[in-house]
């Protein structure tokens, strides 16, 4: 086997640095944009905020170090930098010159997180209330430890039994482990515990002042819960002997119920996650107005600092090697300064042209607020507008919330694809998923229509869509199906 040597030709296409940064911060929302800014300032001393002279800011984006395709592989002496790109003849910062509102005497409240028990530790501390031996004591304990944050214990009593054995080395029985599961159901909030829905609305009947309702309410979710889930009402009303109203009233006391226990705690101190809009939209006097949240645009300049350390070595007549090696550091700070200044503006610009021409594509919708006002709109229709790339439109809609007078809305939720009508008309499918909305919330309870009627009538609006796109249209809204949605 010989080696041969070849030439070979090929075109590659490479991203370069500012390129990749740029996509990086377009992607993200507000929340994780303040966050890697504040990750950039930190790794970057020659980045500050705040305001800063505008000679500076001028002079920093006149900066060009006559090699924009710069990389780390090249070789530049610190005697070929030219100090002077990098230095403001302004030596009165702008923000000595402004009056300030604020007075040092002015605290920064912080409203303190409240302490509260966790649900874990409000079972444990009514077990305590209950006379138990030390080993049914680790057992009640160990239980209490598996409920979720539903109130479930959602795993079975044989591997709860081998676990108590391999790691808290308590060896028991599965009856034993039962048999204290049971002191566990007398816990608050009723219902806590269980191990299915089923075992959760009969512990919650079973603790109910009986009355003839209640005790055929417990009847049925203990003898009759396929039939109850899946709505089978004939079914049941045969099986028990009852009539409708019975029946009805009877599920009356089951729909009372709470289906996850744990969530009715107060003291779980759930994480509440708050959206940040990156943009708002108004209506005044008839038209529209965009505005990008402000907290996308810090203000970003070069520090001060860096400028006097620059200024200082440009005065020094003898410089050292180490001198010469700190400017070089600056250099590669103030490179990355600026590059990260650029794509923070181009980001800027970039979100607010998207959503500028989105707004004015779905311009009906934003001054009604009727869904039914959509446009049929695809990321290449904005991409074909503003001259951008689809990926890009993507990024900016994928994670971007807005703020309009209906609410604030996901700006992804404005996309959508489009149908013919029997008229010849585009219309937007979020247009008809409305219309088979409004359809089903009208439709008698006590005989819903199945997919094909759903068709039917779709049709006869001027919406020839077929009976599985029906269905999939109803699964995409979270609307059962017919069986599941009967009432009595």
């Amino acid at each position: 086997m010989s080696l041969k040597q070849f030439l070979q030709f090929k075109l590659s296409q490479k991203l370069s640095p500012q390129q990749i940064q740029l996509m990086k911060l377009i992607q993200l929302p507000t929340q994780a944009f303040e966050q890697r800014l504040k990750q950039e300032l930190e790794e970057n001393p020659a980045l500050d905020t705040g305001k800063e002279s505008e000679a500076s800011e001028d002079n920093f984006d006149e900066f060009d170090n006559s090699d924009e395709d710069y990389n780390d592989n090249d070789t530049i002496e610190a005697d070929d930098i030219n100090i002077d790109e990098y230095l403001s003849d302004d030596e009165i910062p702008d923000y000595r010159t402004r009056a300030s509102n604020y007075s040092a005497d002015d605290e920064q409240k912080t409203v303190p997180y409240a302490a509260g028990t966790s649900f874990t530790q409000h079972l444990i501390n009514q077990l305590n209330t209950f006379r138990l031996n030390e080993q049914e004591e680790e057992i009640a304990y160990f239980l209490v430890g598996s409920v979720d944050e539903s109130g479930y214990i959602r795993r079975s009593l044989s591997d709860i039994t081998d676990d108590l054995a391999f790691t808290q080395n308590v060896y028991t029985s599965v009856e034993e482990v039962e048999k204290v599961l049971q002191i566990v159901h007398q816990l608050d909030p009723a219902g806590v515990g269980a191990r299915n829905l089923q075992e959760c609305l009969s512990i919650q009947l079973h603790r109910k002042e009986q009355h003839p309702d209640v005790e055929l309410a417990t009847t049925i979710i203990d003898n009759g819960f396929e039939q109850f889930t899946k709505k089978h009402y004939k079914k049941l009303m045969q099986k028990f002997d009852i009539n409708e109203n019975q029946l009805k009233e009877a599920i009356e006391e089951i729909e009372r119920l709470n289906p996850k226990p744990g969530g009715s705690y107060a003291g779980n101190n759930k994480i509440v996650e708050h959206i940040v809009p990156d943009f708002a939209i108004k209506i005044i006097d008839g038209e529209l107005e965009l505005t990008l949240n402000g907290r996308n645009a810090p203000e970003l300049h070069v520090s001060r600092e860096y400028n006097n350390m620059l200024k200082g070595y440009k005065e020094t007549k003898e410089k050292s090697k180490a001198q010469k090696d700190a400017v070089m550091f600056i250099k590669q700070k103030l490179d990355a300064a600026k590059w990260f200044i650029e794509a923070v503006r181009q980001r800027q610009q970039t979100l607010f042209v998207t959503m500028s021409s989105i707004m004015h594509y779905q311009k009906e919708y934003f001054l009604t607020g009727d869904e039914r006002n959509l446009r049929p709109m695809i990321l290449k229709d904005i991409a074909d507008e503003i001259e951008m790339d689809v990926s890009t439109i993507s990024r900016v809609a994928n994670s971007k919330y807005v703020d309009t007078p209906y609410g604030t809305k996901l700006i992804k939720e404005f996309f959508s694809e489009s149908m013919t009508n029997d008229q010849g008309e585009e219309v937007s499918t979020r247009e008809i998923k409305k219309i088979l909305e409004t359809v089903i919330e009208e439709e008698s309870k006590k005989k819903p229509m199945t997919d094909e009627a759903l068709s039917k009538i779709l049709k006869e609006k001027g919406y020839p869509i077929a009976r599985r796109t029906v269905a999939k249209y109803r699964e995409q809204l979270d609307i059962p199906v017919a069986r599941l949605r009967k009432e009595l």
